[in-house]
Parts: structure tokens; C-alpha cells; sequence
């Protein structure tokens, strides 16, 4: 382009993306409808790659055979996609390991979601800076690359640190922007299950008071914090991938004070995903700040946070301790995310504990199955491996393995599934 900044339209904003592309966005939130919308209208593509996740919507691009999506989180889109015969492939990798990979493979076209330019031309990322922001700046930059914002004046304006960027982009550094005005993706409430409404009261027995929080998406972590904001604990630290709900509940109770080792003062995630009171509440709030994924999933900084509790979920579990989260029985399920990270990251903090979460059991093809195994099901890949895994958390109760042998880790699991199939799990624990 011969300048920037250059307000387009939506549809002249698509055309800069040429027939042969590659195409980075980020995930739901920073997904750039209008922009998406316009290039699934478009008969003149030859080969698209467009590298993303979590798809906000069925997008009509889908539906080209000639336009691949390279998803690094399947959500019920990219699930559905694929098994109608989509051109949509799994991007194996956790949550700042993708920013590290468009860092170096360098997409030629980046596209976020911004605010409006305030008055001095500065456009906020909002909910979103995930593993994009970083590839956004850099592709700003980059005079043989394109840095396309599509403005949401629905976007609220998240504040980030000045060592990370500032979560923002100057109107003049872009190669373009445009506007679409569209509500942000909002969660439905979910009520708790009597059994995860179990699985809370076991999580909540671990957590003290001057814990630094992590919690990943899901009815229980969300009850969890909102009884952590209706009991009497507190002095709690922020620091997690995704805020939700939960997390404003603690602060609108009182109970953070952000003082955990790292980003002492404000509340840290790299995405934001709720209710449309979760956008208004973030919107210019001092006490939050959006970072890109690499400075809030490395282990390595994870390890010295105060009194670390990361809380996510997952799918299936085996009597060696192996953790199943993101893809089981030969299926894509959903993606690495952040929890290894946080798996790691927790265990390894002061005081610190990992906790994975499930139910005791599933429901499949109509049959009642248990989620504790012998051995992981055919086709399913480890998401998190034994040796990284500490606190496991199902409706009947609350397991250690962190310093157990592989016999007594089996037999402690089998204490917490299904009454209904303990005594098969028993038959195998393993003797020797």
C-alpha cells in the first residue's frame, strides 16, 4: 500500500487479501466478522490459508473448497465443519506456542479487532490479545506485510502494560481499517450440575486465602468464584488466560488485591469471553489489563506466582495419571489451550496446585461410561502426561498424585470415580 491508516470499506478492506493468501486472526472475539463475511463473498480465491480458532460463527468461507482454516482451538464450529467435509485441520500447540509460531512463519496479512481511534488516533485490542497482538505489530511493521483493524465501536476499550505493547495500535501504523458494528460473542449462563456443584466444594476445600487465581472456561469454574466471592477468603491475585464472569464477581465483592509476585496491582488474562455485563464492566477498567499470551501462559513465569491455583477441565483420565483434554477416541475435541501450561506452571509455583476437573462419568451413544480408565481409549491423545499432573477433581473427591507411586496414584483414582465401576478399575490397578 502507499500509505497508511487508510479507513475502507469492509469489502475493500477484504480485497487487500489477495487470491493467494495467508491470513491470521485470533479467536472469537478477535475474529474480524465483517472482514471474514466479505471474503466468504468472494468467487475470485485460488488458495487461502486462514489461521485462527474457536470460530465465532459459521462463516460462508467454509464452505470454499478452496480456502483452508487452520484451527489452533476447535470449538462446535470447526468440530461441525469438519465432519460435513471442510477444509478445517487441527493446528496442534498450546495457546503461546501459536503466537511463537506466527512469529516465525510470518502470515503475510494479520487482521484484529479494535475499538475506535480515541482522540489521539490510539485504537485498543479490547477482549483480545491473545497470540495475535505480537504477529499484529510485527506485521504492522513489515512493509511486504498488511495489518488490517476492523473497528467495533461494541469493543471495550482494555488497557495492557506499556512493556507489552500497551494492548493498543496507533491508527497511522495500520496498512488499513474498517468498520463493523456487531455485538461481541456473549456466554449463556450455565447452571451447575448437582455434579459439578460436588466437584466445586472439593476445589474450594484447596484454595486459601492470598491465593493468585486461574481459571479456565466452564460452569464450575465460574461457581467457584462466584463462592469465592460470597465466603470469606480473600486478598486473591488475578492472573489466568481468560476472564470470565467469576473474575468479576471477586472484584465487585472486594476480595483481589492483585498483590501475587507478577503484575502486582491489576488483574491479567489474555482474553476475555462472558456475559455483555462482563464487555461493559471491562470497558476502561483500571484494574485489568489485557497481555499478549506470551506474557501471561509461559510456566516459566507462572512458576512465581503467591499460592498459584489453576483450575481447568478436562475429558478423561487414566489409572497411570494421563490426561486426556483435547482430542479422544480419534476425535478433535478442542485444543491444548493454555491448561498444560498452567498444569505446569501451578505445580511448580510456591504453594501452588494444579487442578483438573471432570465428572465421573459421560454419557456416549447413549451408554453410561466412565471418565477414569484402564488406559486411555483408542485414538485418544495425552493432553497433559503423569508427570505434570498434581490435584485430579471429580464429584467424589479430591486426589494428590503428585508424590504417589504408579500403584497408589491408580488406586487413588479409583477411589474417586463411579461407585458403578470401581471394582472393574480395581481389577486394574496394576500389581507390580
Amino acid at each position: 500500500m502507499s500509505s497508511k491508516g487508510r479507513e475502507l470499506s469492509v469489502g475493500d478492506a477484504a480485497a487487500l487479501i489477495a487470491a493467494r493468501d495467508t491470513v491470521l486472526c485470533g479467536f472469537v472475539s478477535g475474529q474480524p466478522a465483517g472482514i471474514l463475511d466479505a471474503l466468504g463473498a468472494r468467487t475470485d480465491l485460488e488458495e487461502l490459508l486462514l489461521l485462527t480458532g474457536l470460530l465465532a460463527a459459521p462463516y460462508a468461507l467454509l464452505q470454499n473448497p478452496r480456502v483452508q482454516i487452520r484451527s489452533g482451538f476447535f470449538g462446535p464450529i470447526e468440530r461441525m465443519a469438519r465432519a460435513a467435509g471442510a477444509r478445517v485441520d487441527f493446528l496442534p500447540g498450546d495457546f503461546h506456542g501459536l503466537e511463537r509460531l506466527a512469529l516465525v512463519h510470518r502470515p503475510r496479512v494479520v487482521l484484529a479487532v479494535t475499538t475506535p481511534p480515541d482522540a489521539e488516533g490510539w485504537m485498543s485490542l479490547g477482549t483480545h490479545a491473545g497470540a495475535t497482538y505480537r504477529p499484529f505489530l510485527e506485521a504492522a511493521r513489515d512493509p511486504a506485510r498488511l495489518a488490517i483493524a476492523e473497528v467495533n465501536p461494541q469493543m471495550p476499550r482494555v488497557a495492557g502494560l506499556p512493556e507489552h505493547g500497551g494492548n493498543r495500535v496507533h491508527v497511522s501504523e495500520v496498512d488499513a481499517w474498517t468498520t463493523h458494528d456487531a455485538p461481541l460473542v456473549a456466554l449463556p449462563e450455565v447452571t451447575a450440575s448437582p455434579e459439578e456443584l460436588a466437584i466445586v466444594d472439593h476445589v474450594l476445600r484447596l484454595v486459601e486465602g492470598g491465593s493468585t487465581l486461574q481459571f479456565g472456561i466452564g460452569a464450575v469454574p465460574n461457581e467457584i468464584a462466584r463462592r469465592l466471592a460470597a465466603g470469606p477468603l480473600g486478598d486473591f491475585g488475578i492472573h489466568t488466560e481468560m476472564i470470565s464472569d467469576g473474575v468479576m464477581a471477586l472484584h465487585e465483592a472486594g476480595k483481589v488485591t492483585n498483590q501475587k509476585g507478577l503484575y502486582d496491582g491489576v488483574s491479567v488474562a489474555t482474553f476475555a469471553l462472558g456475559s455483555a455485563g462482563l464487555y461493559r464492566w471491562l470497558d476502561g477498567n483500571p484494574v485489568v489489563r489485557m497481555l499478549p499470551v506470551s506474557a501471561t501462559n509461559e510456566p516459566v513465569l507462572l512458576r512465581g506466582l503467591r499460592g498459584f491455583v489453576s483450575v481447568n477441565a478436562c475429558l478423561c483420565v487414566d489409572l497411570f495419571g494421563q490426561v486426556a483434554a483435547d482430542h479422544i477416541g480419534g476425535r478433535q475435541y478442542s485444543g491444548v489451550g493454555g491448561g498444560e501450561s498452567f498444569v505446569m506452571g501451578a505445580s511448580e509455583a510456591p504453594r501452588g496446585k494444579s487442578v483438573l476437573c471432570l465428572k465421573s462419568t459421560a454419557t456416549v451413544a447413549g451408554r453410561r461410561i466412565s471418565s477414569i480408565v484402564p488406559e486411555l481409549p483408542p485414538g485418544t491423545l495425552v493432553t497433559t502426561p503423569r508427570h505434570h499432573v498434581q490435584w485430579v477433581v471429580t464429584e467424589h473427591g479430591a486426589v494428590d498424585l503428585s508424590f504417589l507411586s504408579d500403584v497408589e496414584r491408580a488406586r487413588a483414582l479409583v477411589e474417586i470415580a463411579d461407585p458403578e465401576f470401581r471394582p472393574a478399575l480395581s481389577a486394574a490397578v496394576p500389581r507390580t
